[in-house]
């Protein structure tokens, strides 16, 4: 059941035309092409550039491939219509390069190649890693050289775009427009006048990664496919001030007219969050002012912009958010697109119009979004668990474009504790595990020369959140256990090493890590944040992730790696395992404590406890009862949830999933169509975290009971955790093809049907007895 994403995301929907990136990007060898700039431009102050080109062609042809990038962003557009946006983001040693076919958009003729790119310098979102203002094209054979960017190119400024500084957003900021001052008329057109424009500046030669000797940009192809653009419609008015909106508007294209004189106020409602491209089209309303803003939700009034309360109220609400400001011109036709996409469930449309109306002719967003495709189904009757899917699937959504990201409406930045889980979700619901391979890479790139790598990547600047560098091993244990590619792991395992080496200089001689450097985050609760330490400088949380660190690494370089390593990290992970013991152990609480003052206790120290093996048997079973029970203990939040059910269900629990999905509820109740960020969903920053969408996960890996036992997923592993459920089937992407499982009791007995792609196999367990599994349908009556 899917018609909940369905309805939201594509409602008043249809596809929006661009140009696909070609299959498998080829790579020039050497490219002819410079990177040009406006003729003035000093390359680091914010700008906006429009750049043309015309050339005849003799007969449309039937393949025109290019390769094009820019710094810090670009829109390409063939004949007016919008066929590329890029690059993906990268760093100046890795930066992207789209392929794209401009052949369908291509006439016999004149064509116009345009392409509109910015740079916002210091206002730029912090995953922004930028050298200066530039833009490249290169055709991909001689033929396609006629495109290449040199100073037969056309270049302007357009000096009526300027940034809105705005409150803390590492993502994007708002744009300031001023149509009086801005280009008149449709530059990407073949129509348009151009003669005025000066040709372009040479800036450097473009070079490919290995050919590039400077901090220039190291040209490569990207590895990802051309992200969704999705025309959509916003739903409804849910306040107007100032002016009677038509009854259609905004689900339809109705025409909203404002008075002069006359200050109007719109509160739209998506109905559900968002990333979208934001166009308004006006006419009229000399000099008038425009303001846009976007929000995820409203805020209580009174309550200095904190607390949310459900997302589904307006009244009685403060809008807070940022803004996009635009000065009409009063001409007919004014059009106005963002940037760069916006995050909204809210927008706030305020015309102030001086002496001449101004006319709304539409107004409506284009979806964005990197173009997973939802493989995994899930059949069940409980609406329940079809709801919370749909909201996890589209809160993974919309935390993934060119990288993943951490949120889209405050951050868009690629951390590597959010990355794990939301790499695991695209794992069970997905057969694309490109974006996962482009994480991979990007944090191995990140790495600092003392071996850690930074807590985020892309970034232009560099934050270390040491603990996440230990989830970066468990990243690659996990590719390399759910999608295999053991050449891909294997190159990774030099950084591997590198991040154990960095952190076996902060261990004591007992193996114990002491005053774990940078930041020290584990999770948003209690002091989870960084201030765990006891007197000694320890706490048995950073302890464990080494500890788990080691075993992932051990399991890989004993199999694709070096065995003296191998040997090395079991080593190492016997000597903390006994430390770990030892300090922090509590029988008479039978728990593990924080540190040695032996006054705090976690769910997550002891979650980890189980994961990494420290106890087992019926002393693993109590301090599972002592995870649920105790309420004095660290409570994990939503984030790190993630671990502390899989330890639950490796203690024997897990047929009580989901007795532990309240928060999940209690965002539902408050009116969410994404996971929020923290588990106080009342004051939540953000409503859109992935971080928390591991039910995506859980309901195939342990109610369904569908896991990879081998590397590579080359054995699977069956053991349901059904719970109160009496029937219910699914089935999840393979490397080979897919898994499938059901369950149904009738009569007293239960009717198993598992399936597994060729040359696969594997064990259900059912009550601690084991079945074995062979390639195809497998059933059985127990």
């Amino acid at each position: 059941m899917r018609a909940f994403f369905t309805l939201l995301l594509f409602a008043f929907s249809v596809q929006f035309a661009a140009a696909q990136t070609v299959g498998t990007p080829v790579a020039p060898k050497q490219w002819h092409a410079y990177w040009i700039a406006a003729q003035g431009d000093n390359g680091t102050s914010y700008g906006v550039f429009y750049f043309r080109k015309n050339i005849e062609l003799a007969s449309k042809p039937g393949s025109f491939i290019v390769h094009v990038s820019a710094d810090n962003r670009y829109k390409l557009y063939v004949n007016g219509k919008l066929v590329s946006l890029g690059p993906a983001r990268g760093d100046t040693y890795y930066w992207n390069y789209e392929t794209v076919d401009l052949a369908p958009y291509l006439s016999a003729g004149k064509n116009t190649i345009a392409a509109l790119v910015w740079n916002e310098a210091n206002y730029s979102p912090a995953a922004q890693i930028s050298v200066r203002t530039g833009f490249i094209l290169q055709g991909n054979s001689p033929a396609e050289e006629i495109l290449n960017t040199n100073d037969t190119w056309k270049g302007i400024r357009d000096i009526g775009h300027q940034p809105v500084p705005g409150y803390f957003f590492a993502a994007s900021k708002g744009e300031m427009v001023d149509l009086n001052r801005a280009v008149k008329g449709d530059w990407t057109a073949t129509s348009f006048d151009d003669t005025a424009w000066p040709c372009t500046s040479k800036l450097v030669d473009g070079r490919a990664k290995g050919t590039a000797w400077g901090i220039e940009w190291a040209l490569v192809p990207s590895s990802l496919p051309a992200r969704d653009m999705v025309y959509q419609r916003l739903v409804k008015v849910r306040r107007a001030v100032g002016i009677n909106a038509p009854a259609a508007f905004p689900a339809e294209k109705a025409p909203v007219t404002i008075p002069a004189n006359t200050l109007a106020t719109l509160i739209l409602d998506q109905t559900f969050l968002t990333n979208a491209y934001v166009t308004l089209n006006f006419s009229g309303g000399k000099d008038a002012g425009i303001s846009l803003g976007y929000a995820e939700s409203l805020y209580k009034k009174g309550s200095n912009g904190v607390i949310k309360g459900n997302r589904n109220d307006v009244d009685g609400k403060d809008f807070v958010a940022r803004i996009d400001s635009l000065t009409a011109d009063g001409s007919a036709g004014q059009s106005f697109t963002t940037l760069n996409f916006r995050t909204y469930r809210y927008i706030r449309l305020i015309v102030r119009t001086k002496d001449e109306p101004l006319v709304i002719d539409d107004l409506y967003g284009t979806f964005t979004g990197y173009p997973f495709k939802r493989t995994a189904v899930l059949n069940t009757d409980n609406t329940e668990m079809t709801k919370m899917l749909d909201i996890g699937w589209l809160t993974a959504r919309l935390n993934a474009w060119e990288t993943y990201t951490d949120c889209p409406y405050y951050e868009q930045l690629q951390y590597i504790g959010d990355t794990r889980i939301q790499a695991m979700v695209s794992y069970y619901n997905t057969s694309d595990d490109r974006l996962a391979r482009n994480a991979l890479n990007q944090m191995d790139h990140s790495r600092l020369p003392e071996g850690v790598t930074a807590s985020c990547y892309p970034s232009r600047g560099t934050q270390v959140i040491s603990p996440f560098s230990l989830w970066y091993i468990g990243m690659l244990h996990d590719y390399w256990m759910y999608r295999g590619d053991n050449e891909f792991i294997r190159n990774k395992l030099l950084g591997e090493r590198g991040v154990l080496d960095f952190f076996s200089k902060y261990q004591q001689a007992d193996g114990s890590l002491k005053d774990t450097p940078y930041w020290a985050f584990v999770d948003w609760a209690g002091n989870m944040a960084g201030g765990i330490n006891g007197k000694d400088g320890s706490a048995a949380i950073y302890d464990l992730q080494l500890l788990l660190a080691y075993q992932w690494a051990a399991d890989m370089e004993a199999k694709i790696g070096l065995a003296d390593y191998a040997k090395l990290y079991n080593q190492k992970a016997t000597q903390l395992k006994a430390t770990i013991q030892r300090k922090y152990w509590v029988a008479a609480k039978n728990l593990y404590a924080d540190n040695i003052g032996k006054r705090a206790y976690s769910q997550h120290a002891n979650s980890l406890a189980i994961l990494t093996g420290m106890v087992s048997g019926t002393t693993m079973q109590v301090v599972a009862n002592g995870l649920l029970k105790d309420t004095s203990l660290t409570q994990c939040s939503v984030y790190f949830k993630y671990y502390l059910n899989q330890a639950l269900v490796k203690a024997g629990l897990g047929n009580d999933y989901m007795n532990w999905l309240g928060i999940y509820r209690e965002n539902m109740a408050m009116g969410l169509t994404t996971w929020a960020e923290y588990s106080d969903v009342n004051t939540s920053r953000s409503d859109c975290h992935a971080w928390g969408a591991s039910p995506n996960i859980e309901f195939f890996r342990t109610v369904l009971g569908i896991d990879s036992d081998a590397p590579g997923f080359s054995k699977v592993k069956i053991e349901p955790h059904l719970g109160t459920l009496t029937n219910i089937s699914g089935d999840i992407p393979h490397p080979n093809g897919k898994v499938a499982a059901g369950y149904k009791l009738e009569n007293g007995k239960w009717k198993i049907n598992i399936s597994l792609p060729k040359a696969t196999t594997g064990i259900l367990v059912w009550k601690a007895k084991q079945y074995a599994l062979k390639a195809g349908n497998n059933a059985f009556v127990i």
